[in-house]
């Protein structure tokens, strides 16, 4: 079992899903820590910080289709298995965009990988005041500082154009 996660792991996820929540399409659901069986067997399952998937959860049990999007929040103790172990996991699965976030309170960051000829691929990344953008699952930008840092981060988190 792993342990509860920190409280900036906590944060992180909670403002990351309530962004994602606002931008996100209506037809598509997010999932904080969504449990996720993979190719079909219950003993290989998964639990990703965050996801989104384009059906709704199911009355029982995990899922069992890839998520169009799947985030992992790193910890010390999660660093080889989210850059590692978890990507290639996600890639065989068939996630189309995988994406890591960096909770450092100093220089958070995030790091987007899209899926291509059964690998990821490093589309970009931003760290700290640097405005992340992406298209896929969905057009969202954000600014990574206000993943964790104090304050107005509801008014911030989106970038400059969210309070313009």
């Amino acid at each position: 079992m792993s342990p509860a996660p920190k409280p900036l792991h906590t944060r992180v996820s909670y403002r990351l899903g309530f962004h994602l929540g606002i931008h996100a399409p209506e037809d598509l659901e997010i999932g904080e820590g969504p449990g996720i069986i993979l190719n079909g067997d219950p003993g290989r399952h998964r639990i990703p910080d965050l996801a989104v998937f384009d059906q709704e959860p199911p009355e029982e049990g995990y899922y069992t289709v890839p998520p169009l999007l799947a985030v992992e929040i790193i910890s010390p103790e999660s660093v080889l298995r989210d850059n590692h172990t978890k990507r290639y996991e996600y890639a065989a699965f068939g996630i189309p965009s995988y994406w890591i976030i960096n909770p450092h309170p100093e220089k958070p960051g995030i790091v987007e990988f899209r899926l291509e000829d059964g690998g990821y691929q490093e589309i970009g990344q931003s760290q700290g005041e640097e405005l992340f953008e992406t298209d896929s699952p969905f057009p969202v930008k954000l600014v990574p500082r206000w993943l964790v840092a104090s304050g107005p981060w509801r008014e911030h988190i989106g970038g400059p154009s969210a309070t313009e």
